[in-house]
């Protein structure tokens, strides 16, 4: 199964702070056809931003031609068919929805911002230069895949599945037995990845170790993991042919996130407690619950207990 790497991107319109997604289509979202990419200045920024998506590390990785500022991961390991694939953690909602206020930061972020979040994270890598070409590339490319999506709308198979949840904790026991029955034959038996022939960059990327997603990249929460798996792997299926259950998706989501990662400096994040999401497994919370629940589970009675808690600040606002 190939994991994903957080990569969006930004624009400069005016900002909600919180400017939510109300519709929902139900037919599925398709990107627009790279022959409709313009022959023009503007056209050609796009071409070298997928180019950038599909061989991120051949320009940024340990033997880029850039930079060496990343891992060696391709954006599009994350981001299948450069970010198209429906449930494929694809840009569909990118263009319409930055900038936005977002609860890790507790700021309003843009396209650059999350680009470069992903550098940070998923990459496990540094910054790359807000002015750059690159960068301008990068958000050329993602602005132009969802440029059919109306502002507030979100279409079927956007970004990943949220799933439904179990009524138990997910079982990395189990979650290991799934991994080398459907996982191991692409990523390894030590989730090490494989390499390209050239030792650029990975076909398959690693799931766990030095080169793998660090702790503050999204993919660490397992409930990202287990929705992108359940739709995308082993590597070739789709939403319509999958293979794992649901609870092998949560169990293998489980085993692979219970591996050595890379560390990240989390402590400016979610800077508000109480807007930690359900599956965010790093202290301290306002819900009571366990580290250890929060990054196995069962979810229900976290995510409950969260819009609870949230309602009745809303009622308290309303008051004063």
């Amino acid at each position: 199964m190939i994991i994903f790497a957080t990569l969006l991107t930004g624009c400069r319109d005016k900002v909600e702070k919180k400017s939510p997604i109300t519709t929902t289509y139900k037919e599925t979202w398709s990107a627009p056809d790279t022959s409709e990419i313009p022959q023009t200045e503007e056209g050609n920024l796009i071409k070298y931003g997928r180019t950038l998506v599909i061989n991120t590390a051949a320009f940024f990785g340990p033997k880029g031609s850039i930079a060496h500022v990343s891992n060696g991961m391709n954006c599009q390991n994350c981001h299948l068919n450069a970010g198209t694939k429906p449930f494929g953690n694809n840009f569909s909602l990118v263009a319409t929805g930055y900038p936005r206020y977002k609860d890790r930061s507790a700021s309003v972020e843009t396209f650059v911002k999350k680009i470069n979040d992903c550098f940070e994270r998923s990459l496990d890598g540094k910054k790359i230069d807000t002015s750059s070409r690159e960068m301008k590339a990068f958000v050329a490319y993602v602005k132009w895949v969802g440029k059919g999506v109306a502002k507030g709308s979100k279409p079927y198979g956007s970004g990943i599945e949220e799933l439904s949840f179990s009524k138990t904790a997910a079982d990395t026991a189990i979650g290991h037995k799934v991994y080398m029955l459907q996982c191991a034959k692409c990523h390894g038996n030590t989730g090490q990845g494989v390499l390209d022939a050239n030792g650029i960059a990975y076909v398959y990327p690693p799931l766990w170790g030095s080169h793998s997603y660090n702790i503050g990249a999204s993919i660490y929460r397992i409930s990202k993991f287990a929705g992108y798996v359940k739709n995308n792997m082993p590597f070739g299926i789709n939403h319509d042919s999958s293979v794992l259950s649901v609870a092998d998706a949560w169990n293998v989501a489980a085993f692979v996130n219970a591996q050595p990662h890379p560390y990240k400096n989390l402590a400016k994040d979610w800077p508000k407690a109480g807007t930690k999401p359900y599956d965010y497994p790093f202290g301290p919370y306002t819900d009571g619950f366990s580290e250890t629940q929060h990054k196995y589970g069962p979810f229900d009675p976290i995510k409950k207990a969260l819009q609870k808690q949230n309602s009745s600040k809303q009622k308290t606002a309303f008051k004063s």
